[in-house]
């Protein structure tokens, strides 16, 4: 079984996704990422992303994540601020924590292509 599977799906994507946006639009040192973004929209991609990267049947559609990030200044610590808030929005939607860990080892990789000043020779998941 996926972990997309084991979750719950799309409805438990969805909605930790969602939680996920709730919990950074609140945080002062993230929300000024999402001015003027249509934060639906960047959830839906999000919902995408995290479907395809965790075994389900979804296909990310938005562009490369070195791309979708450069130029916005991303730093370590925000990375792991939004980090912070996956998994807080995994533990209240009831994800296992062996779950919680499978999940991390897929999204920390990611920071070589989302923080200002890193440069990864290998794809990120979903390009």
């Amino acid at each position: 079984m996926s972990i997309y599977e084991s979750i719950g799906g799309e409805e438990a994507l969805t909605a930790v996704v969602d939680d996920l946006y709730e919990r950074i639009l609140a945080d002062d040192l993230l929300n000024t990422y999402f001015v003027g973004l249509n934060v639906n929209k960047v959830k839906g991609r999000q919902v995408e992303f995290f479907g395809q990267a965790l075994g389900g049947p979804m296909a990310y559609q938005g562009r490369a994540m070195k791309d979708v990030h450069l130029g916005l200044g991303i730093e370590q610590e925000h990375f792991d601020r939004v980090a912070d808030h996956l998994v807080a929005s995994l533990i209240d939607a009831g994800v296992p924590k062996e779950t919680i860990g499978e999940i991390a080892a897929i999204v920390l990789p990611l920071a070589d292509h989302i923080v200002a000043g890193r440069i990864s020779t290998e794809p990120a998941a979903a390009e």
